[in-house]
Formats: C-alpha cells, sequence, structure tokens
C-alpha cells in the first residue's frame, strides 16, 4: 500500500483555510483599547449595599463586601463608608445599577438608585459614577450561588455582592466589546440626578480615567 508523505494533501482534499482579512477601518475586538484601573460596582438595596470590584486590567470582577443600609443616618452612612472605600481602592469608576423593569420602566427602586449615584457623584468628583441597567443580575447571582451549593439563608448574606458582581463583569464585557464604557454618566451635581448621557464618552477621556 502507498503511503502518501506527510504534509501532501490528496488531489480531492481542500486546502487549509485561512481567516479572512479584516475590512479597512475594522478593529478586532481584543485589540480594542480598554482602560486600565479597578472599578467598583454597586448594588443599591433599601437594607443592604452590595459591592464588587475589578481587577487592575478591568477584566474579571468578583464581589467584595456588604454595607449595611437603611433610612436616614444608616443611608449617610452606607454612601460614606462607599466613598472612603473607593478612595481606598483607586477605583478610577464606579458602576450603579440602575433597577427596571422586564419593560424596561422605572420605578421607585430606580429613582432611588438615580438618587443614590447623583449623592455619590457628588462625593467622588471628579471619579466618574455611571448608571448601569441591572436587570437579572440579582436573578443570574442566586442561581450562581445555589449552583455552588449556597442555601436560601446564606444566599442572603452575600447575594448583593454577588449581584454587584454580575453587574460589574457585564460593564467590563461592553467596553471590551464595544471600547467605550458602559451606561450613563451621572453629573457630579446633586441638582439634577435625572440627566445622564448616553455612555459615548471614550476610554481614557473622562475625569478619573
Amino acid at each position: 500500500m502507498l503511503m502518501r508523505p506527510s504534509g501532501v494533501r490528496s488531489s480531492g482534499s481542500r486546502p487549509p483555510s485561512r481567516p479572512s482579512p479584516a475590512r479597512p477601518g475594522t478593529v478586532p475586538v481584543s485589540q480594542l483599547p480598554v482602560r486600565q484601573g479597578v472599578r467598583l460596582a454597586v448594588d443599591v438595596g433599601s437594607v443592604r449595599i452590595g459591592v464588587a470590584r475589578s481587577d487592575p486590567g478591568g477584566v474579571l470582577a468578583s464581589p467584595l463586601t456588604v454595607l449595611r443600609s437603611g433610612p436616614g443616618a444608616l443611608a449617610g452612612q452606607a454612601r460614606a463608608e462607599l466613598a472612603r472605600l473607593a478612595a481606598g481602592e483607586g477605583a478610577i469608576e464606579i458602576i450603579v445599577g440602575l433597577p427596571t423593569s422586564l419593560s424596561g420602566r422605572e420605578g421607585a427602586a430606580a429613582v432611588g438608585a438615580r438618587e443614590f449615584a447623583a449623592d455619590l457623584a457628588g462625593r467622588l468628583a471628579p471619579v466618574p459614577v455611571r448608571l448601569v441597567d441591572e436587570r437579572f443580575t440579582t436573578t443570574e447571582a442566586h442561581g450562581a450561588l445555589r449552583r455552588g451549593g449556597k442555601d436560601a439563608r446564606a444566599r442572603r448574606q452575600v447575594v448583593d455582592a454577588a449581584a454587584a458582581a454580575v453587574l460589574l463583569q457585564a460593564a467590563l464585557d461592553t467596553e471590551r466589546s464595544t471600547g467605550r464604557p458602559a451606561g450613563q454618566l451621572v453629573p457630579a451635581s446633586n441638582a439634577d440626578s435625572g440627566s445622564t448621557d448616553s455612555g459615548s464618552a471614550g476610554p481614557g477621556n473622562e475625569a478619573g480615567a
């Protein structure tokens, strides 16, 4: 039986496929610029505030801590503690989850998140604070914790930080795939917490980036 030398194709075989050349003006996703620096994400709740942190390269998000919150003085203490945490971590940006319904409508929780983000932006200026849609983050966090073997009681203690990590990872992935920060930039002034842009600023063009 004749043996075909290694590397020689039969007459009926196809040549190995080659990657198609990139179209002029396009940039591979892996080469899109990503800002370097730690980001924090916040899952705002009426009783607890979950906080997550990214690595300095902006690649991976992980739960960081849960802060106790509540009405009046407790809320103020939680916000002050979060501001100190952001400064201590040297965060270049803070992501605040914006809770909306499945249809995208905003209710009382979204109003509270916008007010929280505006207050935080005033405390941390010029470090940017951005609002990012957090639909499904808590559900995803519960699912991940359940798969990890945590029971309902254990999940309640950490789900807020886990939800913040889901939110932050989504924001990091969005920036990596588009080359632009995710979400809506919150003005540093507390006067108009509902005024936001469309997230059009490029990497490195925002204060604190």
